[in-house]
């Protein structure tokens, strides 16, 4: 597993496909916190969405790879509650 402590802030977030996911604002508990403006993703609308630690695969520098396709792990993401969006 990777270590949590690796994971920096405005890494990329990608998913197992390469594609895009988001970008990291910081760890928050057992989720990664995205950045709420993220020019590259439509998802967010102006909000922190999250992603539970465990979907991470990898962390190599200043990209952080997840075990789930981007559309997967999209649909995956919670609101800041822990609801899913």
């Amino acid at each position: 597993m990777a270590e949590v402590a690796d994971i920096k802030e405005h890494a990329e977030i990608i998913g197992a496909d390469g594609v895009h996911v988001g970008t990291v604002d910081h760890v928050d508990g057992g989720r990664i916190k995205l950045t709420k403006l993220d020019p590259e993703s439509n998802t967010h609308k102006g909000h922190h969405h999250y992603i539970d630690l465990g979907l991470v695969a990898g962390i190599d520098g200043d990209r952080v790879r997840l075990s789930a396709n981007a559309d997967v792990a999209v649909a995956l993401e919670e609101e800041e509650d822990g609801k899913n969006i």
